[in-house]
């Protein structure tokens, strides 16, 4: 079904297809399952941001919308997220593998992979980034639900790709601990506060599955002091005094919502307990003609 992964782009020119196109499909079929459809033909929803988001990003950190992208269209990219996570895994002894803090982590090409801690070290965590490997991917990301409120969200009228990645979240899967994105990107980024972020659940999330987390309002101090645990990744991470655990949001979402966050926003994720995978696409936006983290090329979306 799939071309050789190179190490760059693997085809998908027989993957199912695009997005939009499946998008399309859906909403021209009678009397279709009303949970296959895109909600835009339900509850019309404006691309852009409205003034009431606006304001609740910036007092908050964070816009929810709810089922932007259809079921159809969620299958459609795991369809090709599954096997493209096989491929990477399949061929992780081929790329540089190290340790940091005990977990494994192995730079395949331009992607990093994270693995679950031992005694799961096969299992994939994270992979960064994600759209060179997919058409698919990059159509998401390049789709008017997501570029048009980033557009509002980075202060510019056109935006690139900052960075994307896979969280993959299996039944057992580790806790993302408490951090802000910003001390991540500092060394390598001037517009620290030109780079919004975008959640996009790739499955139902349910109470005890890891949801995303967020502690609202936390975005309006700055960088805060970070964990002192000694550590190689202490300085990456939020020292836990600096969470007001009674402002913590856990977002429980049906698949195809979306949370834009803010860069300097606390949030993280609880250990996956429940018997189902939690995997999210989440993208970082940035204003156009800028390169990318990892791969330093300009990805321009819209």
């Amino acid at each position: 079904m799939f071309g050789p992964w190179t190490g760059g782009l693997m085809s998908d020119q027989a993957a199912p297809p695009t997005l939009r196109a499946a998008r399309q499909s859906a909403s021209s079929v009678g009397g279709a399952d009303p949970s296959a459809t895109t909600p835009r033909t339900q509850h019309p929803l404006p691309e852009a941001l409205t003034d009431v988001e606006m304001q609740a990003y910036r007092s908050q950190g964070y816009i929810l919308r709810r089922a932007v992208f259809s079921r159809v269209e969620i299958e459609q990219l795991n369809a090709v997220i599954d096997p493209l996570a096989a491929a990477a895994v399949a061929r992780s002894h081929e790329g540089h593998e190290y340790r940091i803090d005990g977990r494994r982590f192995v730079d395949l090409g331009d992607q990093t992979l994270q693995f679950e801690p031992a005694p799961f070290e096969q299992n994939l965590r994270v992979l960064e980034p994600a759209h060179p490997l997919s058409s698919a991917v990059l159509t998401l990301l390049r789709d008017a639900r997501l570029v048009q409120p980033m557009q509002a969200l980075t202060g510019s009228d056109h935006v690139s790709l900052w960075t994307d990645k896979i969280n993959f979240k299996r039944p057992g899967g580790s806790e993302f601990g408490w951090h802000q994105d910003a001390p991540y990107w500092m060394h390598d980024a001037t517009h620290l506060t030109q780079l919004p972020n975008v959640m996009v659940t790739l499955d139902d999330v349910v109470p005890g599955s890891g949801g995303f987390r967020v502690v609202q309002g936390s975005h309006q101090a700055g960088i805060y002091p970070a964990r002192n645990d000694g550590t190689q990744l202490e300085g990456f991470y939020t020292h836990d005094d600096q969470v007001d655990f009674s402002q913590v949001i856990e977002f429980n979402e049906p698949a195809g919502s979306a949370i834009f966050f803010d860069p300097f926003l606390i949030h993280g994720s609880a250990c996956n307990q429940s018997g189902k995978r939690r995997r999210a696409l989440i993208a970082t936006y940035q204003p156009a003609n800028l390169p990318t983290l990892k791969t330093k090329q300009v990805v321009n979306l819209g």
